[in-house]
């Protein structure tokens, strides 16, 4: 069966931890977000969170406050790597899958998370549909965004080294699905999709290698910190706090222990049946691999 939805940027088979996070000189970036995700998440946590373009669960140690976090990618093999740290129990849940087409009953999850993801995808809309059907009404939607309108950028276009303007609302795709986002834009498909804004942090304005150089982290991630309280979104970076609207189903309530429960089919929306190591769609026959423990919806058996 084909599918006429949008290119996907598969990380499949990529050393990402290694060759982009781990030793690469990015602790501020990291410990930034963490501090960003924090202020965003309520305090209590919830029941059930997703985090979409989960990779290799860097932030995973973030979302201690929920009782089960899902881990859903489009790579097995960063799922793997997942699941080798974070181990098999009832607490993590990995699911390999499309963004465009997500495997789960509606309403299923009160917190959501997509971090250094929407910069990958061309149509915004469709996938954040998406995430609002999953999310329970009251839900908590954080939303990280590649900003457009950034400082770095607005300087080059005033000198005109750069050729497009950081101030229209219009996506820039400076490389094949890498896309930055203006803030008011990102505001205008979130709300069209069924999520109310909250509020807006911007993060990692010292994202300068001569900064990180210079000075030592403790002060870049203090100073960020401070500059994640203003009102001023000229940042590389602009996360969101999103609060899901509107009268939709709320199924928050299935059994921690029942995660085969929380699947529909990407492609029927019907409930599916687990036989062995086989996800079932009793509609039409089509059947979906659970793979040493990760659930995969990429694309049907044959």
């Amino acid at each position: 069966m084909t599918h006429d939805t949008p290119p996907i940027c598969n990380y499949e088979g990529s050393t990402y931890r290694t060759d982009f996070w781990e030793g690469r000189g990015r602790n501020y970036e990291d410990q930034v977000e963490r501090i960003a995700i924090n202020r965003l998440l309520p305090f209590n946590g919830g029941r059930r969170l997703i985090e979409i373009g989960a990779a290799y669960g860097r932030l995973v140690p973030v979302y201690h406050a929920y009782e089960q976090v899902v881990l859903f990618d489009y790579s097995m093999s960063q799922l793997r790597d997942a699941q080798a740290n974070l181990g098999r129990n009832r607490r993590y849940i990995y699911v390999a899958g499309d963004v465009y087409r997500m495997p789960f009953r509606a309403g299923v999850f009160d917190g959501v998370t997509m971090i250094r993801v929407l910069h990958h995808l061309r149509d915004v809309q469709l996938a954040l549909g998406q995430v609002r059907g999953l999310t329970a009404p009251g839900g908590m939607f954080v939303l990280e965004h590649a900003n457009k309108r950034n400082l770095k950028a607005m300087l080059r276009y005033a000198v005109g080294r750069q050729d497009w303007s950081p101030y229209t609302r219009l996506p820039h795709e400076f490389v094949e699905l890498n896309i930055d986002f203006h803030p008011e834009h990102v505001t205008d498909e979130l709300r069209s999709t069924g999520f109310e804004v909250m509020r807006r942090l911007p993060v990692s304005y010292l994202r300068l290698g001569m900064l990180k150089q210079a000075l030592p982290i403790e002060w870049l991630v203090d100073l960020d910190s401070l500059l994640q309280n203003l009102p001023a979104y000229y940042s590389p970076s602009v996360f969101t706090k999103n609060i899901a609207i509107g009268d939709t189903p709320d199924n928050t309530d299935i059994a921690l222990d029942a995660p085969d429960s929380l699947f529909v089919s990407p492609d029927t929306g019907n409930a599916l049946r687990r036989q062995g190591d086989e996800m079932i769609d009793d509609s039409n026959g089509q059947r979906w691999a659970v793979r040493d423990g990760i659930y995969d919806f990429k694309a049907p058996l044959s």
